[in-house]
């Protein structure tokens, strides 16, 4: 028999052993002798008080073993000369779409304009170090996607978009560790997720997929509103049946491509903001009620805000406990900053996306005249006055946060995990009013709820421009393109999810509803 229970335990309790046997005997009104085994199947963490409570689910198995094995099983089938599919992007909607090619009996062509993941490392160093920006290879761009070299965070709301567990079962499969199962708020870690991308292509590969790396494609041969044939950076053309895109959010040539060839595309609303990055040891003190380290037993503090400020929604976005921040730029004359932690959470600061919602039909009234792309037009030209502002490198523009509200220049800012070094600069003047004046009253307002919060030992530093696309590319019930026959939009690109579980789940979709189409 096996009865799945709740458990609560607290921070002196946990250091026990066996504290969980402990409490299922004694809710079970069991024996302990009479279960065989209690299996955790998620774990959390409540500090909303100061007596921090660590809260189980698990089964309880009376007299009965745990499975060996998973319920979800992953077959792959060999397709080396099955009917082909074409993969536009190698991020997680691209590497899942190919997966469930392989398992449905159908062969994935994946070209992907980025390199493998090791060939990726040189130029990601290039651009922390020499302010070097490959537009084809960086942090966006290249296998494993936006996700492999900035972060590895699994948590979704996506849940009634696919099966959310069958994507962490998956990656385990290819070599994640099963704390992921577990964790409320599950995570790889960047320096553990490049291993497990290159799992998944050596198991394409060898089913009999094909992967292209440094492939671009840069048109698409449509006759009578049906999608023909590709064609590469090469000159080389490719016939297709069926091309799933999965190109990501920054992929801007793909959205122009399609805009210059009056394929239908359509601006949505997204968010801009900041970075904000205080010592990991301040966001501990708050989350945990301590006067000094935290408690060996609790991990890197993490913190989620958000309120309304002029009607629109300023919050935390891809926090980042112990982590870093690092470059995205995709082109040279931008900046762009995202943040990461390694598996462990480990550094010494903490960072966190401070975003204002946009919307589209109310905010780029000036940007009118690009239409669809006019969303998009506004980013990049935030993303120039950052690259301005930082001095013309990879350096990036900051500020002292309460200097930033304040309306204050910064003459000196604090350490930072940012590798190409930060410049201070007046972020209060530079950032447009719809996004600086939400910002100041945003984290005035994150002062009052997260007490120590609002300090000027944290740096906010630009720009935050890349938390999703500004573009949606419409798509009818069977996940086909609305007007042309044989493309399906896919992921983030397609502005149809947002983040790695959610991506890999559309992917999943979009190669079911390509076959289904066959």
């Amino acid at each position: 028999m096996v009865k799945e229970i709740q458990l609560r335990v607290n921070l002196i309790e946990e250091k026990k052993e066996n504290i969980l046997l402990f409490k299922a005997s004694k809710q079970l009104g069991v024996d302990k002798n009479e279960i065989s085994a209690v299996k955790v199947l998620r774990k959390s963490i409540d500090a909303r008080k100061k007596d921090i409570i660590f809260n189980y689910k698990v089964a309880v198995y009376l007299d009965e073993q745990v499975p060996e094995k998973s319920d979800y099983i992953f077959e792959y089938k060999d397709v080396s000369n099955a009917k082909e599919i074409h993969i536009v992007g190698f991020g997680p909607a691209g590497m899942y779409a190919a997966l469930r090619c392989i398992e449905l009996g159908y062969k994935p062509i994946i070209l992907e304009r980025g390199k493998n993941v090791q060939n990726r490392r040189r130029d990601i160093k290039a651009i922390n170090r020499d302010h070097i920006v490959d537009e084809d290879s960086n942090y966006c761009f290249g296998e494993g996607g936006a996700g492999t070299y900035s972060d590895g965070k699994l948590y979704t709301r996506s849940l009634k978009r696919g099966d959310v567990r069958r994507i962490f079962e998956n990656l385990v499969f290819h070599g994640a560790t099963e704390q992921i199962l577990v964790d409320a708020h599950p995570h790889i870690g960047t320096n553990k997720l490049p291993k497990i991308i290159e799992n998944i292509r050596e198991n394409i590969l060898k089913f009999g997929g094909e992967i292209h790396f440094e492939t671009k494609v840069t048109d698409f041969v449509i006759k009578d509103n049906k999608l023909q044939a590709i064609q590469l950076h090469s000159g080389k053309e490719m016939t297709v049946n069926s091309v799933i895109l999965a190109t990501g959010h920054s992929a801007r040539d793909v959205y122009e491509l399609l805009h210059k060839k009056e394929i239908r595309i359509k601006a949505k609303s997204f968010a801009m903001g900041v970075r904000v990055e205080h010592p990991q040891e301040i966001i501990d003190q708050i989350q945990y009620h301590c006067s000094g380290e935290r408690d060996e037993l609790l991990p890197a503090a993490a913190y989620s805000l958000v309120q309304q400020v002029n009607n629109r929604g300023v919050y935390s976005f891809c926090m980042c406990p112990g982590g870093f921040i690092v470059p995205a730029a995709t082109a040279s004359g931008e900046v762009v900053v995202n943040g990461m932690s390694p598996s462990r959470r480990n550094n010494k600061f903490a960072n966190s996306g401070i975003v204002v919602e946009l919307d589209i039909d109310k905010d780029f009234k000036k940007y009118d005249h690009f239409g669809e792309l006019r969303g998009l037009e506004f980013q990049k030209d935030l993303e120039k006055i950052a690259f301005l502002a930082g001095g013309r490198t990879q350096a990036a523009p900051a500020q002292r946060l309460v200097d930033f509200v304040d309306g204050k220049f910064s003459t000196d800012l604090n350490e930072t995990s940012y590798q190409p070094g930060l410049k201070s600069a007046p972020m209060h003047s530079l950032l447009p009013k719809i996004i600086g004046s939400r910002l100041r009253k945003g984290f005035a307002g994150f002062g009052q709820k997260m007490h120590g919060y609002y300090t000027n030992e944290a740096n906010i530093i630009g720009v935050e421009s890349r938390t999703s696309s500004p573009i949606n590319i419409p798509r009818k019930a069977n996940l086909e393109h609305t007007d042309i026959e044989g493309l399906f939009p896919c992921g983030e690109g397609g502005g149809y999810a947002g983040g790695i579980v959610s991506a890999a789940m559309d992917g999943e979709r979009c190669a079911e509803a390509v076959i289904a189409a066959f």
